[in-house]
């Protein structure tokens, strides 16, 4: 089975954003977009649907502080109970207050450790992964709009060709 994608550059990230519409006007799937920086309101132009990665932030941020709980109450009140200042620790709850800035850093710790894990799983940045990037113009200055394929291949280059593209090639892709 065939493969192809035209990888389309281009030089300005307005023009690009333009061709974005522009393509899903047309009802061409747009497989990816290399840019060298982010680019405000793409996401939105490609009709990406939002992350859900904030509900993730705050799963592991709960679960930050139910092991912060955890462990103080282990610690403080049942392992290893002390009497500081002639005030006995007998419950959790009459010391509570002593114990949020350590229950406040541990859900952060939590949050943003779990997020960098998820985030690696999720862009399937694997450590000694070979880069993806199909043009090395894209770390730079160009941006580039990888489209799948569909149809009449010469339509589709004159389309491309029509958004002010600085080049139009179409690819085989494995």
């Amino acid at each position: 089975m065939s493969n192809k994608v035209i990888h389309v550059l281009y030089n300005d990230d307005d023009i690009l954003m333009d061709a974005v519409r522009k393509t899903r006007a047309a009802h061409h799937h747009i497989e990816e977009i290399y840019t060298p920086f982010p680019v405000h309101g793409l996401d939105k132009a490609m009709g990406l649907a939002p992350t859900r990665l904030a509900i993730c932030a705050f799963l592991y941020g709960l679960v930050g502080l139910s092991v912060a709980t955890t462990m103080m109450w282990f610690i403080m009140i049942q392992d290893w109970p002390q009497d500081i200042g002639g005030k006995p620790s007998f419950t959790y709850i009459q010391n509570m207050p002593a114990f949020v800035p350590v229950m406040f850093e541990m859900t952060v710790f939590f949050a943003a450790h779990l997020m960098v894990i998820t985030f690696y799983m999720r862009s399937k940045l694997w450590p000694f992964k070979d880069a993806e990037n199909p043009d090395v113009r894209t770390t730079d200055d160009h941006f580039l709009m990888e489209v799948a394929v569909h149809g009449d291949v010469d339509q589709m280059v004159s389309f491309f060709e029509g958004t002010h593209a600085v080049e139009v090639k179409v690819i085989e892709k494995h």
